[in-house]
């Protein structure tokens, strides 16, 4: 395991420290002998027709003439698992799809790095020394894949706990502030937009092969230690506030690209199932978050919650520190370069990826990352799909509004003992994730095994399903919640709605790439903010909402919003293949 600490940001540190002397990469070793290929002076000559991609798999072997061009566009073979949920369609195959909105900065960011600019017919390329190439991350061991996935879940988990452990703290902040709860409920809706505004900006960095995922999870997840520090002692609202939306803001790469540092390990057939393993990891953080800060802030005041998170965090940080490695492999390939470059004093090598980013401006990268995904968000299935999930996830954190109504003031439960209802939720999760597994292993796969296709409508199949799970939630949740019915009837309701919103958003985040395959990336940033944009809001008119209706007639009219949404998904089904021929973005 002494490459997991190497590429680990204390690794990193001692590498550099001792001058490769201590955890040496494989190139730095005395028994490593340079490839005779990188000693050359000029590499050999391609045809002219020789693509980039050929060239690259064939570079361990032979060194070639690259025809650079300007390009947004990357390869992404056999599937579209590597960007998504893990959906098993060879629909893309051998097709460009377009960078991760993101994979475009390195232009910008390594001019002037270079001291010397490199012709086209002089570059070497730089790739895996062998097929089972041990630096390459879809070669790691299953013990040391499973590692890095549990150090991505405690990540996204140490963040996303932060908007609901808040929920504690409201009373205690109207109190001391002397404040409305439109005004505390403020300090969890900020934080929610601030993780969903964070990706359209920090996210694209982690794709830059000069940076990578990991400086950006660290440095990021620190800034999120470090804002906790202000917003916990302050005496100042404005500050709070200010502090609970930086937080987000800052822990939002977490949150968005997690699936993609998953994506860079795993193989297409095992994502679905990491994905959603991931996604439980992400629901328990907010789903927990109550049940972990309730007593904290009944016996010790609002500021304890919010102590909890930095404890949290912090932990975190530490063990991420020892534990987290670079996944993307193109960032390695470039590292790899660097150090050749250094140790053979041969200055025509490069990785691919260099030469990809070479003529990409600031223009483009902009374009690709603000502007493209609202473009899209005027696609019928798109927009739809956007509403739709928005709608989902805003009702979810609803819950947070919701339950002290119900179990503080119809069912007496004190502040601490609030949080409590909220481990019927997270049954549901694991309940949840079990059923979707099943029905990978037992239909998708064999199905795939047998065609090799998968239509993206078929995709859909499970949003059906959990479409019928929200209302009927909703309205036994609000019907049972009464004085003359047990407390477990609406915490068992409650529980039905997790189905529900896992499934659903399962489901959707990969008919969306399925159907639009080359620009996935942009769909799913502009989806982050579409739904965070929603569960910003709905927190704020919550409690008005089941105190003028009541919670029965709240949940009701919540139920028969999300039962309006099943017949139209239900057409997307049967018809987003015949859409899909109109759209000049999907692929028919």
């Amino acid at each position: 395991m002494s490459a997991l600490l190497r590429e680990s940001i204390i690794g990193q540190f001692i590498h550099a420290a001792s001058k490769g002397r201590f955890l040496p990469y494989p190139e730095e070793r005395r028994d490593f002998e340079i490839p005779s290929k990188f000693l050359q002076k000029r590499p050999l000559r391609a045809s002219n027709n020789a693509s980039i991609d050929t060239l690259v798999s064939e570079a361990p072997s032979r060194p070639q003439r690259v025809a650079v061009k300007k390009t947004l566009e990357i390869e992404r073979n056999d599937t579209l698992v590597d960007e998504t949920a893990g959906a098993l369609s060879r629909t893309a195959s051998k097709e460009k799809l377009p960078v991760s909105r993101t994979e475009t900065l390195v232009g910008d960011l390594e001019k002037g790095k270079e001291e010397e600019k490199v012709a086209e017919e002089d570059v070497f390329l730089v790739g895996w020394y062998a097929d089972d190439d041990q630096e390459n991350p879809q070669n790691w061991s299953f013990r040391k894949k499973s590692v890095v996935t549990a150090a991505i879940m405690l990540l996204t988990f140490s963040v996303y706990i932060g908007s609901a452990i808040y929920s504690s703290s409201i009373p205690g902040v109207m109190e001391y502030f002397h404040v409305s709860q439109t005004k505390a409920i403020l300090g969890l809706s900020l934080f929610v937009l601030g993780y969903g505004i964070g990706p359209m900006i920090l996210s694209p960095l982690s794709e830059v092969p000069a940076i990578g995922r990991n400086p950006i999870y660290m440095a990021t997840l620190f800034l999120f230690v470090i804002l906790q520090i202000p917003a916990v002692t302050t005496s100042n609202y404005s500050v709070l506030m200010a502090m609970r939306f930086l937080t987000g803001f800052v822990g939002s790469p977490a949150l968005a690209t997690g699936g993609a540092s998953l994506a860079d390990i795993w193989a297409p057939m095992k994502m679905p199932y990491v994905i959603g393993l991931w996604s439980v990891g992400a629901v328990l953080g907010p789903v927990l978050g109550p049940v972990i800060s309730g007593f904290a802030a009944m016996n010790a005041g609002w500021r304890w919650p919010l102590y909890e998170l930095l404890m949290i965090s912090g932990f975190a940080l530490i063990v991420l520190s020892f534990i987290l490695p670079e996944t993307n492999a193109a960032t390695i390939l470039l590292k790899r370069a660097e150090r050749l470059r250094k140790i053979t004093g041969n200055n025509n090598l490069r990785s691919k990826s260099e030469i990809d980013q070479a003529n990409t401006t600031t223009k483009d990268v902009l374009y690709e990352a603000l502007v493209r995904p609202f473009q899209l968000a005027l696609e019928p299935a798109v927009l739809f799909i956007n509403v739709y999930i928005a709608l989902a996830y805003s009702i979810f954190y609803l819950w947070f509004e919701a339950f002290p109504i119900v179990f503080g003031e119809i069912y007496g439960f004190n502040l601490g003992l609030q949080g409590l209802p909220f481990i019927g939720i997270a049954v549901g999760c694991f309940l949840a994730f079990a059923g979707y597994a099943a029905f990978q292993y037992y239909h998708v796969e064999p199905k795939f095994r047998r065609t090799g296709v998968l239509v993206p409508e078929e995709r859909l199949q499970v949003a059906l399903v959990a479409s019928l799970f929200i209302p009927v939630s909703l309205l036994l949740f609000g019907w049972l919640s009464r004085p003359s019915v047990h407390w477990m009837g609406p915490i068992i309701a409650a529980s039905l709605y997790i189905p529900g919103i896992f499934l659903l958003f399962q489901s959707c985040i990969v008919y969306l790439p399925m159907s639009y395959p080359l620009y996935a990336a942009s769909l799913l940033a502009g989806n982050d903010l579409f739904r965070s944009s929603g569960g910003a809001a709905f927190p704020l008119f919550g409690h008005a909402l089941f105190k003028t209706l009541g919670v029965g007639g709240g949940s009701s009219l919540l139920a028969g919003l999300s039962a309006i949404m099943i017949p139209i998904l239900f057409f997307f089904y049967k018809k987003g293949a015949e859409i899909r021929k109109w759209s000049k973005y999907a692929q028919a």
